[in-house]
């Protein structure tokens, strides 16, 4: 059913809607719930089980959500460091008569990137940000693209150097980026002095990361 998760990636909270938005990768769907965990519910799907689940193109990794304009992003990272990843967006809620094998608003943002993971969004400037930890040219980068009603546009590498980046978290009041790597760095990059990066520590391999601001900061 749609409550059987088989590897749950980059959860993100949708704090005023109550719900919470992630990837299965080798479910192979983009999914969400309530905050409660009630109401699980798939918006995409790119393959079947068993058969499909081998075809690393099909699996979802990232995720980040735009209320405002109403979509969510996601990555298909592909192979590993295969160039064939790929970043999508559709619209928040399923179209009247879709279903999640079936979508006609799906966009294909960006293709043949080395092995796209996390995303996040800066929301005012409308710019999405992106790890990748493809061991390719532009891989083991932060970068970011603006967001169009078109699609993405003028791609960047925001910093490189990473070792397998995987998790991705905006602290925007502060114009800077955590990030952490499957070397065991957290670090955090400059988002406005030409990727600038001070490693915060090491320890063991990690995967996602979130900021938190603190209340009174």
């Amino acid at each position: 059913g749609n409550g059987d998760i088989v590897t749950a990636k980059q959860v993100v909270l949708d704090a005023e809607g109550g719900l919470l938005y992630w990837c299965d990768r080798e479910g192979m769907r983009v999914m969400r719930s309530r905050t409660d965990g009630e109401e699980v519910t798939t918006l995409v799907r790119t393959g079947l089980i068993p058969e499909d689940q081998k075809d690393e193109t099909l699996h979802c990794v990232g995720v980040a959500i735009d209320r405002e304009s109403g979509y969510i992003y996601w990555t298909q990272k592909g192979p590993s460091d295969g160039g064939r990843g790929r970043i999508f967006r559709a619209d928040l809620e399923l179209p009247a008569g879709a279903s999640p094998d079936d979508r006609s608003d799906i966009e294909l943002l960006m293709d043949n990137l080395p092995e796209p993971i996390d995303l996040d969004i800066d929301h005012g400037a409308q710019i999405l940000y992106w790890t990748d930890r493809g061991n390719l040219t532009d891989g083991n980068t932060l970068n970011r693209a603006c967001i169009r009603d078109s699609g993405l546009s003028e791609p960047r590498v925001v910093a490189r150097g990473l070792q397998e980046g995987i998790g991705l978290s905006l602290d925007l009041k502060a114009r800077r980026a955590f990030v952490s790597d499957l070397g065991g760095t957290v670090r955090v990059i400059d988002l406005d002095e030409g990727g600038h990066d001070e490693i915060l520590f090491h320890r063991g391999r990690l995967t996602g990361i979130t900021f938190v601001r603190p209340e009174s900061a």
